[in-house]
């Protein structure tokens, strides 16, 4: 955990702001050691760490698994949720300023829970997810209420073309006017990327305007993918 929060310190953040402020998007390698990213997997299968699984074919979500950390979080997962949390949500503030959004987010993790409790949001929202072969996740978007954060961040916990094949990150720019963009990723072990949960601001020649857009998952041919998805807001359900 500490070895986390040093990394998480020695990034270069205003880099990252400049990243997401163009792209949406953000890759940090190397944020989780191999040894991290093994002891998160093997928790996968003990049960009383998580609230709900989702098998995602039977919602027609795409082919896989997911699973719903229950609180309170593993240590590991909590120091990660709030530590980012920090780094981020000046991004977000920044966001919503030139959108016009009224909205400011309180730069203290657990004061973003509490409006979400307030709001009856009240369940955990980071999770596992596993694919195996023929896995994929279609294009969406993790709201879970009307308090939602519009950053979220996924760690990558096995290697692209040696734990499995295929299986990249998507995610898709819906611009005004215009046909989708789609955008492909394809970070590896250890790494987090960061992006936006609902919309990005895009300078346009009369201000500021929002680009929604979404993620997936495309295929996996062979082996198996586990993430880390961390989701910064609660859930009603």
């Amino acid at each position: 955990m500490d070895d986390f929060i040093k990394k998480a310190a020695n990034t270069d953040w205003q880099s990252v702001t400049e990243t997401m402020n163009q792209n949406g998007y953000a890759i940090i390698p190397n944020l989780l050691s191999n040894e991290e990213c093994e002891m998160l997997k093997s928790s996968y299968n003990d049960s009383t760490v998580y609230r709900k699984t989702v098998i995602m074919e039977r919602h027609r979500f795409g082919l896989g698994e997911y699973k719903y950390f229950n609180y309170p979080l593993p240590k590991l997962v909590q120091t990660i949720r709030t530590t980012m949390y920090e780094k981020l949500a000046p991004i977000a503030n920044i966001w919503f300023k030139v959108l016009n959004i009224k909205t400011q987010f309180p730069l203290e993790h657990e004061k973003l829970l509490e409006q979400c409790h307030q709001n009856g949001q009240k369940k955990a929202t980071v999770l596992i997810l596993k694919y195996g072969k023929g896995g994929f996740n279609t294009l969406h978007q993790d709201l879970y209420g009307a308090i939602y954060f519009p950053l979220q961040i996924v760690f990558m916990l096995d290697e692209p073309n040696k734990d499995f094949t295929g299986g990249e990150l998507v995610l898709t720019q819906q611009i005004p006017r215009a046909q989708s963009k789609a955008i492909v990723l394809n970070p590896k072990k250890g790494d987090v990327l960061i992006f936006t949960t609902n919309f990005k601001p895009e300078k346009g020649s009369k201000g500021y305007y929002r680009v929604n857009m979404k993620h997936g998952v495309s295929e996996v041919k062979t082996g198996e993918r586990h993430t880390l998805g961390i989701i910064f807001h609660d859930a009603i359900s």
